[in-house]
């Protein structure tokens, strides 16, 4: 990629059956979390490979050390950035992307894009939030996530860090609402 600039990774992403049982077993084997899952994201708009498509999907949410780390299910049926890597039926799960904060989201889709690495997905939460997979599987075998780090996004990042760095062994799941 040209000129690109220094951005860490702020998360790593799992696609999984179920996202309850796949925190659980991550903080057995890792010791994450807390997770916050959210179920049935609502989502205004996803444009998958240049079309229009639902995307149920729901999420859990924990640190994993100076990391967040996300689980990922889908919950309805059809092509999807997830199904791409893997595909529906298959039974295969597994780390589908990493997520970089951007300045400007559709600025980084057209430079991915040019770079060989075309949008997979674009959608847009019902607040207006908007993130996007680059489909970087070709030179890093997984999608790369963009979006802008805004209040309500980094808010949510240090809740979820600070949830982790307090946790004393109690509830490990809390269910969550994105509205």
């Amino acid at each position: 990629m040209q000129q690109a600039h220094r951005r860490p990774i702020r998360q790593v992403a799992y696609f999984c059956e179920d996202v309850r049982a796949a925190a659980r077993a991550h903080h057995a084997a890792f010791g994450s979390g807390p997770f916050f899952v959210a179920d049935n994201i609502p989502l205004a708009r996803a444009v998958h490979r240049g079309t229009e498509r639902l995307l149920d999907h729901s999420s859990a949410y924990g640190q994993w050390g100076d990391v967040m780390v996300e689980f990922v299910q889908q919950n309805n049926s059809g092509p999807s950035p997830f199904h791409d890597l893997f595909p529906e039926g298959s039974g295969r799960h597994g780390l589908h992307h990493v997520a970089l904060w951007v300045d400007d989201v559709d600025a980084e889709i057209a430079r991915f894009a040019a770079a060989g690495a075309p949008c997979a997905l674009r959608a847009e939460m019902n607040d207006g939030f908007v993130f996007a997979f680059a489909d970087t599987t070709a030179m890093l075998g997984h999608m790369t996530e963009l979006y802008a780090p805004v209040p309500s996004l980094t808010g949510f990042y240090a809740m979820v860090a600070e949830a982790a760095a307090s946790y004393d062994g109690g509830e490990l799941i809390t269910t969550i609402a994105f509205s």
